[in-house]
């Protein structure tokens, strides 16, 4: 299980000023590394994270400066999850806002609940620059998914391994000998098992095959005289 209030490092993709930000837009960031339980990762570097502007004012006159607040939403897993987020370690302790002066949170960037962390100022908008770094927490605890359900069952049942061919042995086998053996009264599977234990010199041309149907070979040794002949 992943615990709640695990770290994550994450940096901004792209710039947010209060100048232009829009309540309710959404605000991209990238995980900046592989956050794991074990030897398995939960949370692979690159991950994509989602956080919400919530108050956006651009500066104004007589001295007043912008304000930019922001939710950290959840991060993208591989399996499709969102895995909540959270700015701050210690969500229970409550008071984080409220300890914040009037110009603190004017000027701050907001996780909720969270406190302020240091941001750069443009003039007196609040700008976010792209790949800002932010550290903020898991807001859950997360079970893994069970490794033994992710794999196939085909890959937990080793695939049959085909037996050892057994090398071919003797003199090759020619037309004249598969006569004798059928003219001996041997079985035609007899036969067939020894035309394919041999190695072959068949001559199976047209008037070859007709002359061995004549002489009472059937097409089952025939076939088997033809792919032993292929191999």
């Amino acid at each position: 299980m992943l615990p709640e209030a695990t770290p994550v490092r994450m940096r901004i993709s792209r710039s947010v000023s209060s100048a232009d930000a829009q309540v309710g837009e959404n605000v991209d960031f990238e995980t900046l590394d592989d956050v794991k339980v074990g030897g398995y990762v939960v949370i692979p570097s690159g991950s994509v994270a989602i956080a919400t502007i919530t108050d956006a004012v651009s500066k104004k006159r007589m001295a007043r400066g912008g304000q930019l607040s922001m939710n950290i939403d959840y991060v993208r897993l591989p399996t499709g999850g969102k895995l909540p987020l959270r700015g701050v370690q210690d969500a229970k302790g409550g008071g984080h806002t409220g300890a914040m002066t009037g110009g603190m949170v004017a000027t701050a960037i907001v996780f909720w609940p969270a406190a302020p962390f240091f941001l750069f100022m443009h003039g007196k908008d609040v700008t976010i620059p792209k790949g800002h770094e932010v550290t903020v927490y898991t807001n859950t605890d997360y079970q893994l998914p069970s490794v033994t359900a992710a794999i196939p069952t085909a890959a937990a049942t080793p695939a049959p391994v085909a037996p050892a061919q057994r090398p071919l042995s003797g003199s090759p086998l020619t037309n004249a000998d598969v006569l004798k053996l059928k003219g001996a009264g041997l079985s035609d599977q007899f036969i067939i098992d020894k035309i394919k234990a041999s190695p072959a010199n068949y001559h199976l041309d047209v008037d070859d095959l007709v002359e061995l149907k004549k002489a009472g070979i059937p097409e089952t040794i025939i076939d088997a005289m033809i792919q032993a002949s292929q191999r």
